[in-house]
């Protein structure tokens, strides 16, 4: 069953209609067949119409849509021979994070995504995409093995951000994620990463300070969630949309500003109505971004990589 967003009910009136004409009997008065077409025609018109004039709090709806497909998904989708990896080696497993080895196409590769989950018990599991330091060390130590063996690294980021416990903030959290970032800094082979769905904070940043940045059309990037600016510039969430506009979100915003490399564009209705469509898509882009990566060395790498960071803060001087 689709889960409409506050400013899809027209679409959703559409096809409920459409789903009952589907149950009634052909009677021979009206030829339900051809009402139904109408309908589905009427639904295409409705969704572009709706979806090429989305709000930035609009998207922040839509990249945290409850269906939209989530790391796992495009791990199960693109990766072949998927062998997953668990543990940080220091304190234990956790699931916001999974990861491991296989290959894209013909390549291997290392990926690690940020896991939300699909239903109540896994989005409970895997801590609603938060990663705690543990997490963000299991990071490390696959980047790490990837640079060991040579092989590039995909990165799929959705997260509120790093869970803000204070059993993880006991743990370190705040040097796993400055850790984490300087390993994706470090690394002397080709980092790609996609925001697909919501991109946290630094913990967005932690497997996101990639050679190439890509963010579907309806995710967003922030330094902090819209509800949580709210609440401090006006100390009310109530006006989580006025931050949303004033934070600069989206990945249109974010390619003006030269944050991003570039963005892939969504079906349309977004990704949670086509998600194999879209996994595919996001697995065209990373493949022909590793393909163009693959001819560098290790040390042009590491400095082109660090140079694009450092340009991003020189800018905001």
């Amino acid at each position: 069953m689709t889960t409409y967003l506050d400013f899809e009910k027209p679409i959703a009136e559409l096809e409920s209609k459409i789903a009952e004409l589907r149950h009634l009997p052909n009677s021979g008065d009206v030829d339900i067949a051809e009402e139904v077409m109408r309908l589905q025609d009427k639904v295409q018109k409705q969704l572009r119409a709706t979806y090429a004039k989305l709000t930035p709090w609009q998207r922040v709806q839509v990249a945290r849509h409850a269906e939209r497909p989530h790391a796992q998904s495009y791990i199960d989708r693109l990766i072949t021979d998927y062998q997953p990896l668990a543990g940080d080696r220091v304190f234990g497993e956790d699931a916001a994070i999974v990861g491991g080895v296989g290959r894209l196409g013909s390549r291997s590769v290392v990926v690690i995504g940020q896991q939300k989950g699909d239903d109540t018990d896994s989005r409970i599991k895997h801590n609603f995409g938060m990663p705690r330091p543990e997490g963000y060390r299991k990071a490390q130590r696959l980047m790490k093995l990837a640079d060991r063996f040579h092989l590039p690294v995909v990165t799929l980021v959705d997260t509120p951000g790093a869970y803000p416990g204070l059993d993880a903030e006991a743990r370190g959290q705040a040097e796993a994620v400055a850790t984490s970032i300087d390993t994706c800094l470090s690394l002397g082979v080709p980092l790609v990463s996609v925001v697909i769905g919501e991109g946290g904070s630094g913990g967005a940043l932690a497997i996101a300070s990639a050679d190439r940045v890509y963010m579907l059309e309806n995710s967003i990037y922030s330094v902090i969630t819209p509800e949580g600016c709210a609440s401090i510039l006006w100390r009310s969430n109530a006006n989580a949309q006025e931050a949303a506009e004033a934070m600069k979100v989206t990945a249109a915003d974010l390619k003006k500003l030269d944050i991003i490399d570039d963005v892939i564009p969504e079906p349309m209705g977004g990704a949670h109505r086509s998600p194999d469509e879209t996994i595919d898509l996001v697995g065209k882009v990373i493949t022909e971004a590793l393909g163009e990566l693959s001819g560098l060395d290790a040390d042009t790498l590491r400095q082109r990589r660090q140079d694009k960071f450092l340009e991003m803060g020189k800018k905001g001087l």
